[in-house]
């Protein structure tokens, strides 16, 4: 083969990989897996339930570079609608029954979902965390809980963001298990 097509076939393997590489996703898929067995421990109990998401920004990612434009991605599906039917699937399971007209008023508030990472030439490393409230007001006491989750990882090269979204799913998931097994949310009601 002749020099120039080497440079030829070596200039289309180059921009092959350079479009491929590019072609990054634009949503994530938020889905927490949280399984619980089913009880009767809220049987006879009644709530409404609200979730509000009260984020600044609704992104779930930010990948920062120097000197690039900031990678921004957000959920497919609405994060409060995700953790509204989870919660409300988990709970109905233990028994809890949702009426508009319920005595008991949960509210439950996405406070903070991010994982911010920090891309360098060579590494990157991540910052996660996810803060969610929940609020119960029965007429005369009001019951506030805050859940926390932090994260922190590095690695070499570029950051995965399959790798992100299933991190980020571990974590919620683990935050929302906790907001359903929690004896004080459950006496409350």
């Amino acid at each position: 083969m002749n020099q120039n097509k080497l440079k030829s076939i070596a200039l289309a393997s180059l921009l092959i990989a350079i479009v491929g590489c590019s072609a990054a996703p634009t949503h994530l898929i938020v889905s927490p897996q949280v399984y619980l067995s089913p009880s009767n421990q809220l049987s006879h109990k009644q709530a409404q339930l609200t979730v509000i998401d009260m984020r600044t920004s609704t992104h779930i990612i930010q990948i920062l570079e120097q000197d690039e434009a900031a990678i921004i991605l957000s959920s497919k599906q609405r994060l409060e609608e995700i953790i509204e039917a989870l919660l409300a699937k988990q709970w109905q399971q233990q028994g809890l029954a949702f009426n508009n007209s319920a005595k008991n008023k949960m509210t439950v508030t996405i406070e903070k979902a991010v994982i911010s990472v920090e891309q360098e030439t060579v590494s990157y490393n991540t910052q996660s965390e996810i803060i969610i409230k929940v609020s119960i007001d029965n007429g005369k006491q009001t019951l506030t809980s805050r859940f926390k989750t932090r994260g922190h990882s590095e690695g070499a090269l570029n950051a995965d963001i399959a790798v992100l979204e299933r991190e980020f799913n571990q974590h919620l998931s683990s935050l929302l298990k906790q907001i359903l097994s929690s004896n004080d949310i459950k006496t409350f009601l």
